[in-house]
């Protein structure tokens, strides 16, 4: 796809992943809208994104998990930017302990971040595309939705939905010329593990499988308006998750020992 002009919305574009997608599709000429709740970051991203497209960009505060906030963003893309023809739903967190351990208003939370209000901006968005027969929709899951691990059990449950919400998307959506990508990374460089894992020690255990934010946002942008169905990175996790698939006995053997690295 030819970027220029197109309406690239991204949410949880405040840093990380999202801030660099956001980057990416700004120096290919798009018109950029970046959302997320802290509005001081987003208006940073906003300023440099305009800077490297030369043209105007967008900052909306949303906060995913609240429907209010939601429809107050939809609005204002519609009156202020309009149709919107590419959407990462890039916003999401993560939290790795025992289950035994975990307090479920916070698995709550999670389910309503990842999962529930991620679909909920999704179908007002998809509302617009199948009205206009084109569209691109990206939704971020995760190596985790592919093959947990231990102390990822709410995580892995979340990105599990998505990878299932969006295998059944992509078919309902595919008549109306509107795409849906799923994206699962394994771990990022990013703020995401001040919060999934604040010791630090998993990605440094991790090594040299840890992902550029840069590079994956750079893959994500090179298949805005190519109909493809998922992108997996790293190439050995997505070789792993494959033989998972075959081998589930062994995968449980694998997943519990050498790959569980928190």
């Amino acid at each position: 796809m030819d970027l220029t002009d197109k309406v690239v919305v991204v949410t949880g574009g405040s840093a990380g992943l999202g801030e660099q997608i956001c980057y990416e599709a700004a120096k290919r000429g798009a018109i950029v809208v970046t959302c997320a709740r802290r509005i001081n970051l987003i208006g940073q991203v906003k300023e440099h994104c305009s800077e490297l497209s030369g043209k105007a960009a967008y900052a909306f505060q949303l906060d995913i998990a609240d429907p209010e906030s939601v429809e107050s963003v939809i609005e204002k893309i519609a009156d202020e930017v309009g149709t919107v023809d590419v959407l990462v739903n890039n916003a999401g967190f993560g939290m790795f302990k025992d289950f035994t351990e975990f307090d479920l208003a916070d698995a709550k939370k999670m389910f309503d971040v990842n999962v529930l209000g991620m679909m909920y901006f999704t179908q007002k968005i998809a509302l617009s595309m199948v009205e206009k027969k084109r569209g691109h929709i990206f939704n971020v899951a995760s190596m985790a939705g592919k093959m947990a691990t231990p102390k990822s059990t709410i995580y892995s449950a979340t990105k599990f939905a998505v990878l299932g919400f969006s295998n059944a998307l992509r078919l309902e959506l595919k008549p109306a010329n509107v795409w849906v990508t799923t994206i699962n990374p394994g771990p990022i460089a990013t703020e995401f593990f001040d919060k999934a894992d604040p010791s630090g020690n998993y990605l440094e255990n991790l090594g040299g499988i840890v992902l550029d934010p840069k590079k994956v946002a750079a893959t994500i942008v090179n298949k805005m308006g190519k109909p493809t169905r998922e992108i997996n990175r790293p190439f050995i996790m997505e070789g792993a998750s494959r033989f998972y698939g075959l081998f589930p006995h062994i995968g449980d053997f694998l997943a519990g020992g050498l790959f569980n690295r928190k």
